[in-house]
C-alpha cells in the first residue's frame, strides 16, 4: 500500500543512498532474505557461519588454559559433550521448526501471546545484540593481538591496540556500507585456508607432544598434583565450563543463514542439519586437539595478559615449531577469519533486527534498510572497543552471557514445543539440556557479573527505544494491504452521491442498534433521511501487532449497509480504509463519530496498549499526517 502524500527522495541524495534497498515487506530481513538466485550448497553456507564458529580457535584455547590451567583438555572435553549432545540436537530441532532463518526467537514469539511475546522478544534481542556485537569487537581485538605479536610488525605499532582494532571495525563497516554481495565466496576461501593451516599446526604440535614424553609427564604431574582424582577433575571442570562458552558460538548464526541454502523447504532443513552437524564435529575435533597441544607445550605464564600466547595460543605454536614465515602466514589467515567473523555477526544483526523491530513498530522505518543499521552497530562496536581497551579476555564475560542466553532460549523453545507435540521423551531430554545450559549461564553470571550488566544495558536500551518508537509511530496508517470482498466493493461502488460512513462500535448488532446510530448521525449533522449511509465496524484483534493486512467484508444487515474488519488499532484502520475508498471511487469520504467520554490521558494509553481509546481525534491525526493536501483528506465529523 502506498502511503498518501508519499514523496520520492531525489536521486543521489544522502538519504536515498542510506535507504537504498529498504525492505517494505513485513517479513523481510536484510542480506539473508530469501531471494531467488542467491542460494548455495549447504557446505558453502557452512563456511559463512563457520567464520564465526571456527574463528574462535584463535582465542578459545588460550581462554580455556587461563580458566582451567592443566585441566584445559578435561574441561574442553565437557564442552565438546555439551556441543554434540546439547547445542547440536537443540539447533537441529530449531532448524526444523523455524526454517525461514528466524531461529529460536521466532519459536518463542509464537509460544507467548500478544504483548508478553513482544516484550520477551525485545529482551532476547538484547542478548542477541550482546552476542553479535561482542563477536565483532572481540574478534577484531584478537585480530589486533595477532597483528601486534607478529615478529615482522614494526615496534612503532606497539601500544596502538585500540586504534588498530577501531580501524578493523571501521573497514568492516565501510565494506557493508558499500554492499557486501560476495560474502559466501570469500568465506569459503577463508575457512578452507584457515582449517588447512590449523590441521598443520595441530598435527605438528601433537607430534611434539608424542615425541617428547617428558612434556606430557610434566602436564600429568601438574594435573595430579592440583587434583586428587578423576572425580575432582570433572567437578572442577564443571565449575570452569561456563568460561568456555565462547566455543558454543555460531549455532544461532547457523540457523539464521538457512534461507541461503538451495532447495525446497525440506531439502533446506536437511542441508541446515548437515551444516550444523559437520561444523560441530569439525570444531569439536579441533577444540580437543588444540587444548591438549596448548596445555602441554605452552608455559602457563605465556597465556596471561601480555604473554606471547595471550589470545593467540595456536599462533604461538605455529611460530615456535614451524618458523616465523609459516607463523606469519598463519597470523594472516587468523586475522582474516577473525575480521570476517565480525562480518558474519554483523550479517546476523542485519537479518534479525529488520525482521522484528520495524514489524512491531518499535523502530524507525529506516531500520528496514541495511546502511543505517551498519552505522548504528559500527558506532556501538567503537564504544565497546574503547570501553574494554580492545582487550580479549575482559570481553569474554559479556560474549559468553549473550551466547549462553541464546542457546538457553533455543533449548527452552524446543523443550516446550516437544511437550506440546506430545513427545515426552524428547521434551525431557531437551529439558535436561536446558537445565545444563541454565547452570552454565547462572555460573557465568556469578563468576563474571559484568557480562550480565552489559547485556542488561543492551536489553534496556532496546526496550526503551522500542517503546518510544512505538509511541511516536502510533499515528502511521499501519496497513500493509487492504482488500474488499465482492459484497464490500458492490456496496461502495453502487452508492450514488457522497460517500458517507458511520463509525460504529459493534455491540448487539440488532436492528435497534443500527436504527438508533443512524438516527443520531442524521440528526446531529442535519443529513436528509434519504442520504445513503454505510456503517463501518472495526473489531480489535491483537493490539500488540503494529502493521496488518486488512480484509474488509461487506453485508446487508437489517436493511443497512455494513463494512466489517478486524485490526490491531481502530483509528489507524478507519483512516486507512477511508484513503482506500477515496482512491477506489475518486470521491472524498466522510466519516461520522460520537465523542468518547473519559480521561484523555487514559484514552491515549488505551490507544497505545489496546488499540482503542478516543478514536475520532486520533483518526483525524492519522489522516492529517498521512495526507499533506487538505483538499484530499477524508472528512472527519464528530458529534
Amino acid at each position: 500500500m502506498t502511503t498518501p502524500g508519499q514523496q520520492q527522495e531525489p536521486a543521489g541524495s544522502v538519504r536515498s543512498w542510506l535507504l537504498e534497498g529498504l525492505q517494505r515487506d513485513r517479513g523481510a530481513g536484510g542480506p539473508h532474505a530469501d531471494e531467488p538466485g542467491v542460494h548455495h550448497s549447504w557446505w558453502q553456507v557452512m563456511c559463512l557461519t563457520g567464520v564465526d564458529y571456527f574463528s574462535t580457535l584463535g582465542y578459545q584455547p588460550g581462554i580455556a588454559a587461563l580458566a582451567a590451567g592443566a585441566l584445559s583438555p578435561v574441561a574442553t572435553s565437557l564442552l565438546v559433550v555439551l556441543t554434540l549432545f546439547g547445542a547440536l540436537p537443540t539447533y537441529r530441532a530449531v532448524a526444523e521448526r523455524s526454517p525461514h532463518g528466524m531461529g529460536s526467537i521466532a519459536m518463542l514469539e509464537r509460544l507467548l501471546p500478544r504483548w508478553w511475546g513482544k516484550l520477551f522478544v525485545l529482551v532476547l534481542l538484547g542478548f542477541v545484540a550482546t552476542a553479535f556485537v561482542f563477536t565483532i569487537t572481540l574478534s577484531a581485538s584478537d585480530a589486533t593481538a595477532h597483528i601486534l605479536q607478529n615478529p615482522f610488525v614494526p615496534e612503532s605499532l606497539q601500544g596502538q591496540r585500540v586504534v588498530i582494532t577501531l580501524l578493523l571495525i571501521a573497514v568492516l563497516g565501510a565494506i557493508f556500507l558499500r554492499g557486501f554481495s560476495e560474502a559466501i565466496g570469500l568465506a569459503v576461501v577463508l575457512v578452507a585456508a584457515y582449517l588447512l593451516l590449523n590441521v598443520v599446526v595441530v598435527a605438528v604440535s601433537l607430534s611434539e607432544v608424542v615425541t617428547n614424553p617428558g612434556l606430557l609427564a610434566d602436564w600429568r604431574h601438574a594435573l595430579t598434583t592440583e587434583h586428587s582424582g578423576p572425580l575432582a577433575m570433572i567437578g572442577m571442570s564443571l565449575l570452569v565450563l561456563p568460561k568456555l562458552a565462547l566455543g558454543l558460538s555460531g549455532f544461532e548464526t547457523g540457523v539464521a543463514v538457512m534461507p541461503q541454502i538451495k532447495g525446497e523447504l525440506s531439502e533446506r532443513i536437511k542441508g541446515t542439519r548437515r551444516l550444523l552437524t559437520t561444523a560441530a564435529v569439525i570444531m569439536s575435533v579441533f577444540l580437543l586437539a588444540s587444548s591438549v597441544a596448548t596445555s602441554v607445550l605452552i608455559p602457563a605464564n605465556e597465556f596471561k595478559e601480555g604473554g606471547k600466547a595471550s589470545g593467540r595460543a595456536l599462533a604461538y605454536l605455529a611460530h615456535h615449531y614451524l618458523g616465523d614465515w609459516f607463523g606469519t602466514a598463519y597470523d594472516v589467515s587468523t586475522i582474516a577469519i577473525l575480521w570476517f567473523a565480525g562480518a558474519s555477526a554483523l550479517t546476523g544483526l542485519l537479518n534479525i533486527v529488520p525482521r522484528y523491530l520495524p514489524r512491531y513498530g518499535m523502530a524507525p522505518d529506516w531500520a528496514r534498510a541495511v546502511r543505517p543499521l551498519v552505522l548504528v552497530f559500527t558506532a556501538i562496536s567503537f564504544g565497546i572497543t574503547i570501553l574494554f581497551g580492545a582487550q580479549v579476555e575482559p570481553q569474554g564475560g559479556a560474549y559468553a552471557t549473550g551466547v549462553l542466553a541464546l542457546i538457553l532460549s533455543a533449548a527452552t523453545a524446543v523443550t516446550i514445543a516437544a511437550f506440546r507435540e506430545g513427545r515426552r521423551a524428547s521434551g525431557a531430554a531437551f529439558g535436561v539440556i536446558a537445565a545444563v545450559l541454565l547452570y552454565a549461564a547462572v555460573e557465568n553470571i556469578r563468576e563474571r557479573p559484568d557480562g550480565l550488566q552489559i547485556a542488561l544495558l543492551f536489553v534496556l536500551a532496546i526496550v526503551v527505544t522500542s517503546l518510544i518508537s512505538r509511541a511516536t509511530r502510533s499515528t502511521e496508517l499501519r496497513a500493509t494491504h487492504i482488500e474488499l470482498d465482492e459484497t464490500a466493493k458492490k456496496i461502495v461502488l453502487d452508492l450514488d452521491g457522497e460517500l458517507r460512513l458511520i463509525a460504529n462500535e459493534p455491540d448487539a448488532r440488532d436492528p435497534a442498534e443500527y436504527a438508533e446510530k443512524d438516527r443520531e448521525t442524521r440528526e446531529y449533522h442535519h443529513l436528509p433521511d434519504d442520504e445513503p449511509m454505510i456503517f463501518l465496524e472495526v473489531t480489535l484483534g491483537d493490539a500488540s501487532e503494529f502493521e496488518s493486512e486488512l480484509r474488509v467484508l461487506g453485508e446487508m444487515r437489517h436493511g443497512y449497509r455494513v463494512l466489517t474488519v478486524h485490526s490491531p488499532a481502530v483509528a489507524n484502520t478507519v483512516a486507512a480504509i477511508l484513503f482506500h475508498l477515496r482512491d477506489l471511487t475518486g470521491r472524498r469520504p466522510h466519516v461520522y463519530f460520537h465523542w468518547a467520554e473519559g480521561n484523555p490521558v487514559g484514552a491515549l494509553l488505551r490507544y497505545l496498549v489496546f488499540g482503542g481509546g478516543d478514536v475520532p481525534p486520533l483518526t483525524r491525526e492519522v489522516i492529517r499526517k498521512a495526507e499533506p493536501e487538505v483538499a484530499r483528506r477524508p472528512q472527519v465529523h464528530v458529534s
